[in-house]
Parts: C-alpha cells; sequence; structure tokens
C-alpha cells in the first residue's frame, strides 16, 4: 500500500498526497492494532487517554473512495469529530450519526474542547467539561471520546491519533484568527461536510430560557429550589409565588369549570333521551287511542253493537198484519173503545221503529172505520 512522506505535506504540515514507493518489508509484517468500533452499548465510550490507538503499522492515507469501498479491510477508518457540545441535544446526536456512516467501517473519535478554550473563543456554557464529557461517552454512535481537544487542528495531533478525516458542519468557523479553522484539513482532502439540523441549537434553547425566564424561577421554585439558589431578590421572589398562588386558584376554577361542564353535558344527554322516550310514549299512547275511539275504532263498533242489542231488548214486539178483525154489526155505529188500565208506550228506538208503529196504528184506523 502507499504510505506518506515527508514531503507529500501541505504548508500546515497535514499531509495531502500519497507516496508511489512501496512500504519496507519490515512494516508489512506488522499488523494494526487499532481499536475496534463498539459492538456493544451496556458500557459508555472510553476516554482516549484509555485506549489510545498504539498501532506500529504504518497508518497509509486514504482517499473518501477508498474508504467508501471499505478499504483497508484490516483497520476501521478513523473519523474525527469536534466540537462544544453544551446543552448536548438531537442536534448533536444527528450530526455525530452522520460522522458514525459515512463509511461502511468507521471509527468515530469526538473532541470536546474543555471550559478554559471554550470561554476564551466562544463564550461561557451552561454545563462544564466534566459534564459534557460524560453526556458525549453515552452517546451510542461515539467509540472513543477524546478531552480537553485543540481549537485548532493540528498535524501533531492528527498523526497522535491517526485521524483519517475529519467530519464537521460545512459553514466557514472563523474563530482564533483566521476566517475558517477547517481550511487546512479542507485543502488536504481530509474534510466531508455534515449537514446541521434546523430549528435545535444550543443558542436557541438558551434564548427559549431567557425569554421565558419567570416561567421557570417560578417553576423552580415550586420544586424546592430556594431564591439564593436561583439568584432570586426577596421581591421577586413573593412576586413569583404569589402568581404561583393564582396560578393554582385559576388552574381549580379551570377544574371546577371543566367538571360543571360536563355535569351539564350529562344533564342534557339525558334531559334529551327523557324528551325522546316522552315522545315515544305519547306517540304510542295516541295510537294505541285512535285505534280504541277514533272513526273506525274497535270501541265504536262495539259499542254500536250493544246500543243495538239494548234497543231491540227494549222495544215492543209488533202485531202480525194478517191478524183477524172483529165482526161488528152495521145497525150500531161504532163507539171508540177506551182502555181503562194505561198502557205504557216505549219510545220509538229507532226511525224505523217509528215509522211502523205510525203505520200500524193508521192500519188499526182504518179498520176500526
Amino acid at each position: 500500500m502507499p504510505v506518506l512522506t515527508t514531503d507529500a505535506e501541505s504548508e500546515t504540515g497535514i499531509p495531502k498526497s500519497l507516496s508511489n514507493e512501496p512500504p519496507s518489508e519490515t512494516m508489512e509484517e506488522i499488523e494494526h492494532t487499532c481499536p475496534q468500533p463498539r459492538l456493544t452499548l451496556t458500557t459508555p465510550a472510553p476516554f482516549s487517554d484509555e485506549t489510545s490507538c498504539q498501532c506500529q503499522a504504518p497508518h497509509e492515507k486514504l482517499t473518501i473512495a477508498q474508504a467508501r469501498l471499505g478499504t483497508p479491510v484490516d483497520r476501521p477508518v478513523r473519523v474525527y469529530a469536534d466540537g462544544i457540545f453544551d446543552l448536548f441535544h438531537s442536534g448533536h446526536a444527528r450530526a455525530l450519526m452522520q460522522a458514525k456512516t459515512l463509511f461502511p467501517n468507521s471509527y468515530l473519535l469526538v473532541g470536546v474542547c474543555s471550559d478554559d478554550l471554550t470561554h476564551k473563543f466562544k463564550g461561557f456554557t451552561v454545563m462544564n467539561e466534566a459534564e459534557r464529557y460524560e453526556a458525549l461517552r453515552h452517546c451510542r454512535y461515539v467509540d472513543e471520546v477524546i478531552r480537553d481537544a485543540p481549537w485548532t487542528l493540528t498535524p501533531e495531533f492528527l498523526e497522535k491519533h491517526k485521524i483519517d478525516f475529519v467530519a464537521h458542519d460545512d459553514i466557514p468557523y472563523s474563530s482564533a484568527g483566521s476566517d475558517d479553522v477547517y481550511k487546512p484539513i479542507k485543502d488536504a482532502g481530509m474534510f466531508i461536510p455534515t449537514q446541521r439540523t434546523e430549528g435545535i441549537s444550543t443558542s436557541d434553547i438558551i434564548t427559549r430560557i431567557v425569554r421565558d425566564y419567570d416561567v421557570y424561577a417560578r417553576r423552580n421554585l415550586q420544586r424546592g429550589y430556594t431564591a439564593k439558589e436561583l439568584n432570586v431578590s426577596f421581591i421577586n421572589e413573593k412576586k413569583y409565588r404569589f402568581q404561583n398562588q393564582v396560578d393554582k386558584m385559576k388552574e381549580k376554577v379551570k377544574n371546577v369549570e371543566e367538571r360543571s361542564k360536563e355535569f351539564v353535558n350529562r344533564v342534557e344527554e339525558k334531559s334529551h333521551d327523557l324528551i325522546q322516550k316522552w315522545e315515544e310514549k305519547s306517540r304510542e299512547f295516541i295510537g294505541n287511542f285512535l285505534e280504541l275511539f277514533g272513526p273506525d275504532g274497535a270501541w265504536k263498533q262495539m259499542f254500536q253493537e250493544r246500543s243495538s242489542r239494548m234497543l231491540q231488548a227494549l222495544s215492543p214486539k209488533q202485531s202480525p198484519v194478517n191478524s183477524p178483525t172483529r165482526s161488528r154489526s152495521p145497525s150500531r155505529s161504532p163507539s171508540p173503545t177506551f182502555s181503562w188500565l194505561p198502557i205504557k208506550s216505549s219510545p220509538p228506538s229507532s226511525p224505523k221503529a217509528a215509522s211502523a208503529s205510525i203505520s200500524s196504528l193508521s192500519e188499526g184506523d182504518e179498520d176500526e172505520k
């Protein structure tokens, strides 16, 4: 395999070309003993001073095309990513995931700058360096953590950790008197850009906290923190506690309103059910009433049958029309006959019966004449 030569370096000392001279036989016999990527996630990633690469085999320079083909086969491709990683969030994790998955067999080293360098070149951090180191050790994509990483990468640092490529977003990072601290790495062909995650950053998180400072101060007072721990004045403490009491009262009122609304809704539902049942029962009652007492109801027919039977029972029996008449003497004029016993006459049961009685009376008169 081609090896690096001393003259194949850029102005900064970072290797940028390959030598076609074959390696010596003694170096070919040396096997790579570089640390392998983590296969288990049950333990945190080690620090570099605990598992530094002590491999004595020649560490040849790779191109991106070679690394993507999975060569060399006897060692992983060592990828380096650095940063501050304050308030470690999903944007940091996604960037490290991209760096880890650049090549089929990658060993990801993550450098974390110390508090002194960060406060000097960038600003104050929320988490101290020990907390930031531990946050990186427990990320699943990280194979090794380098503490107190340099702000600007040097050839000595790259050679010490046998770094093949550097992964970072492609935005020029001006700091420490340079327009882009990654420019020498880019010139040497060792830089691989990653994509930033929009909508999430450490600055955004701090902005949210500062913007809603009162809310978070009241929240921590509620959780038992003292005003001294929160650096809150006596007046503000009383104000926040009063606001917390007001919020509690509002929450109680809101709960009562919600419960009353639920009760009203239940009553309305029950009333609707009762009204619906009452309407159904009333329709059923009216239908049954009409069936009995309507124009064609069963009660009318039964009443007519009973009334006709009563009339037939109360009306007198009619005498036969062809009954024989009494003989009268022609010499004597007929004299009217009077009945000394009162005869109760029943009222006609119907118009037909009344006409029949009248006709019978007229026939009787004719016979008497």
